[in-house]
């Protein structure tokens, strides 16, 4: 996937290297990650994603065009969404928006978890990039 940033393509890769249940491992070492949010930043400001199956809040701070940051906000008992947000953020915080745009809407399906995640939590990673997304535009 030749659009995607370099730190999203090898976390793609990574994905990629792995079959099976190890892809479920894999994810659940992601959800750990997740760094928490700064002190300026509460989760009641944050924009809710209904379309994940449990409570995720983001934020997009895009004032910087060139280092776009990203801030997401998971309870560890949810450690499918958190292993998402986390990809995500480890994938494009800090890229420009440029490259944040040019990521497919479907990079998520090359992570191959489509066998080991349900459909509607796979929506709900959609549903994450989409926000980010409309921020940055």
């Amino acid at each position: 996937m030749a659009e995607l940033p370099e730190s999203l393509s090898e976390i793609v890769e990574d994905f990629a290297a792995v079959e099976g249940q190890d892809k479920l491992q894999l994810l659940l070492e992601f959800s750990r990650e997740l760094p928490g949010l700064p002190e300026h930043l509460e989760q009641a400001a944050m924009e809710p994603v209904p379309e994940c199956q449990s409570p995720l809040f983001l934020s997009v701070d895009s004032a910087d065009r060139d280092a776009v940051k990203l801030y997401f906000s998971a309870p560890p008992e949810a450690p499918t969404t958190r292993g998402f947000a986390s990809i995500l953020h480890q994938g494009l915080d800090g890229h420009s928006a440029q490259d944040i745009l040019a990521v497919p809407d479907d990079f998520y399906l090359a992570l191959g978890l489509g066998d080991a995640v349900s459909p509607l939590r796979l929506r709900g990673m959609s549903a994450m990039l989409s926000r980010i997304k409309r921020h940055v535009r």
